[in-house]
């Protein structure tokens, strides 16, 4: 009896489509949008009900001539990887399937599956390769100290115009000090334990710590949702990584040819979910954080590697901020991406995190 009642309840295809993560659509066979899924509407930026009817190619933008081709034939089947699409108002790189219903001429489901997401599990995969450079950067460091030191004692020594020598010695010494550091991060498989923690509390904590040593004024405006229930993270990591991307945007921001602005806004999204590979299961990411810069954007070239090591845009830069950023989102169960609107002709960092169990909210 108990089985038989399972079997009545079980969830029916409707529930099972609205509970996937990745966006489904059902198209006819002029390629017009009957359904969406909840995931196809938070990935579009539009309900179900303002998606309907509208043809899917109007929907995706400027699609390839090849894809094109594909959805104009009605009883075409399709796996492009890696296409570029107009998901809302912004540029986004997804995986793209259509699937002819061979029960329904002309019918076809449409999946798309943003590749920002899946990366970074893959990227959780390949983290255990920074180990090695980690190890080798701790062997580094005690040559350094040693040559640190010396600098020191010579410096006591030398006459007065050749002391700034020696302290180019010993600041050099502090600098490369500062990048093992960093790298040690990287390679590090530990992760500070997570707690419910109030997300408003920790991004104005990290705009405080941007705006004191800021010299262009740059304006920061918060668009924060109150009801916003707290987030699963460590308090200390969330702040670096908020500190980091803020300091990324204000750069961005500040070489704007208009008046730089960054908007730092966050809301509920209920249907996003990731593949945290180092706990083996999905885990939910109802909390978003998006810092918004109106600069110029990220150079074409690197767009798609900017969460790797020694990628960087800026001419001093180490390549490691973004890539810091990553490890210690995944290592809160989170997940970090990027886009270009080019519409507005802004850039977005867009942060999931975990709801914590607890009910209480994060308030403002």
């Amino acid at each position: 009896m108990a089985v038989a009642e399972e079997v009545a309840n079980k969830p029916d295809a409707e529930a099972q489509i609205g509970g996937l993560i990745f966006a489904v659509l059902l198209i006819d066979g002029e390629s017009r949008i009957n359904e969406a899924n909840h995931a196809a509407e938070n990935l579009l930026g539009q309900s179900s009900k303002r998606l309907n009817g509208k043809p899917i190619t109007e929907i995706l933008g400027d699609l390839e001539e090849r894809v094109k081709q594909r959805f104009a034939a009605a009883d075409s089947a399709l796996v492009a990887r890696d296409i570029r699409v107009i998901a809302g108002e912004a540029e986004t790189r997804v995986n793209l399937t259509v699937s002819p219903l061979a029960s329904h001429t002309g019918w076809r489901v449409v999946t798309l599956s943003e590749i920002s997401h899946e990366e970074n599990a893959r990227e959780a995969e390949a983290g255990s390769a920074l180990g090695a450079p980690s190890i080798l950067a701790h062997e580094i460091k005690n040559p350094l100290s040693a040559i640190r030191g010396a600098g020191q004692l010579v410096a006591r020594k030398l006459p007065q115009q050749d002391k700034k020598l020696a302290r180019m010695i010993t600041n050099e010494v502090d600098r490369i000090a500062r990048l093992i550091d960093r790298m040690q991060q990287l390679g590090s498989t530990q992760s500070e334990p997570a707690a419910p923690c109030n997300p408003h509390e920790a991004i104005r904590a990290a705009i405080a710590t941007v705006r004191a040593g800021d010299t262009t004024q740059v304006e920061i405006r918060e668009e924060f949702d109150p009801s916003l229930p707290p987030v699963m993270a460590n308090r200390d990591a969330l702040e670096q990584v908020l500190i980091n991307l803020v300091s990324n945007a204000r750069d961005a921001a500040a070489a704007s040819k208009d008046v730089p602005r960054i908007t730092v806004q966050t809301r509920f999204v209920s249907g996003l979910a990731f593949s945290a590979i180092r706990v083996g299961r999905s885990v939910r990411l109802p909390i978003e954080i998006t810092i918004t810069d109106n600069g110029g954007g990220i150079e074409p070239a690197i767009r798609d590697h900017v969460f790797e090591p020694f990628v960087s845009s800026k001419k001093s830069g180490q390549g490691l901020g973004l890539a810091l950023v990553r490890k210690l989102v995944r290592d809160m169960n989170g997940s970090i991406s990027h886009e270009r609107d080019v519409k507005r002709d802004v850039t977005h960092f867009r942060l999931h995190l975990p709801q914590s169990v607890e009910k209480a909210r994060a308030g403002i």
